[in-house]
């Protein structure tokens, strides 16, 4: 696959370029608004393209710099292809060897090998290597100082909480926990609203409306981004305002695109974006997850689902890859109690309980 990248004022009119040059054999990448050095903001949508696609839409008349261009990016993938296997020969090892039986331990829990290669690697000449006991507890250091956690304990000014992911990850659930926890359990109560996105899902307005009606909260529903900006101002006096969004797949892309304008939308407040993802994510998803939601400018992590696995490694793997910050950790499905301040020490000690196991 070839990456490129369309520049438009909207996600959805560059989106729509790339479909007029390759049709719609393509996968979104990424969608974000840049500010460019006239001061104009603008959208840029990167997407795949199958190689021999982008050959033939692109490259029909290729000149010689381009060819130069080409050859100098094959040699500098050799060399990184040989630096990698330079890495791999230095830490290739008997099956039975200290580095080997450590390295399986973390790899069949789920973390993956390229990331205890990086740690490893350090410590090629270093007596920790011959002892089993030092090298997982250096390793489980090397993840606690890896993991990163947000403190969402004050509310220091207004602003949007936006839940995505994909769907049946609970994020309704979880914004009812967010909203009780803001409105009644915080040092001081906090003037909370609901506003849902999700027009997809059947019941989503009525879920969310029993939540409201209970918690005697707000609850409105939009259906585009004018009606969206009307409701934030009429809003305007409230605290925090919780979004729930539809639930998607890696490959619907109208959902995306539709998300990615009430997103990059003129909001008046300040926007935090939080994927919510299960703590029983599959390690062949965790690529798609990632690379469909991360141009949304993701704020934090929310972990759902806690109360569904014992096995956290990929959890924590998908943690460790792509370094965006936790901010809850949601273990069951009552309302408010099921929802915890991220820790780093509670996933830890679930993930060596399953390591010890």
């Amino acid at each position: 696959m070839i990456n490129e990248t369309f520049v438009a004022e909207t996600p959805k009119e560059a989106y729509e370029e790339a479909v007029v040059k390759y049709g719609t054999n393509i996968k979104l990448l990424s969608a974000k608004q840049v500010k460019y050095e006239d001061g104009m903001l603008r959208c840029e949508v990167s997407i795949a393209v199958p190689e021999e696609v982008f050959m033939e839409k692109s490259l029909g008349n290729e000149n010689e710099e381009q060819t130069e261009e080409h050859a100098l990016l094959e040699e500098l993938s050799l060399l990184k292809e040989q630096l990698a296997l330079m890495k791999e020969d230095m830490l290739s090892v008997e099956d039975d060897s200290v580095i080997s039986k450590v390295k399986r331990l973390f790899m069949e829990k789920g973390i993956a090998k390229k990331w205890l290669d990086d740690v490893l690697v350090s410590l090629l000449g270093n007596s920790i290597l011959s002892d089993a006991k030092l090298l997982v507890s250096y390793i489980l250091e090397e993840i606690d100082e890896a993991l990163e956690v947000v403190d969402d304990e004050s509310l220091d000014e207004p602003k949007i909480v936006m839940l995505v992911g994909p769907t049946g990850v609970g994020k309704t659930t979880t914004i009812a926990k967010l909203a009780a926890r803001y409105a009644y359990m915080m040092e001081r109560p906090y003037k909370v609203a609901f506003l849902n996105l999700d027009s997809y899902k059947v019941g989503a307005f009525d879920q969310l409306g029993q939540y409201a009606d209970i918690m005697q909260i707000e609850h409105v529903t939009v259906d585009s981004v004018e009606s969206f900006m009307r409701v934030l101002e009429a809003l305007k006096d409230y605290d925090i305002i919780l979004v729930d969004t539809a639930g998607m797949s890696p490959y619907d892309t109208q959902k995306f695109i539709k998300t990615v304008e009430f997103v990059q939308s003129d909001m008046p407040r300040k926007v935090e974006v939080n994927l919510v993802l299960s703590a029983t994510v599959k390690y062949e998803d965790m690529d798609d997850i990632y690379n469909n939601f991360s141009f949304l400018d993701l704020y934090s992590v929310i972990i759902s689902k806690f109360d569904e696995t014992k096995h956290l490694g990929t959890l924590l793997n998908f943690m460790l890859l792509y370094k965006v910050p936790m901010s809850y950790f949601s273990i069951g499905q009552e309302v408010p109690d099921d929802l915890l301040v991220a820790s780093k020490g509670y996933l830890l000690e679930r993930f060596i309980g399953d390591l010890d196991g």
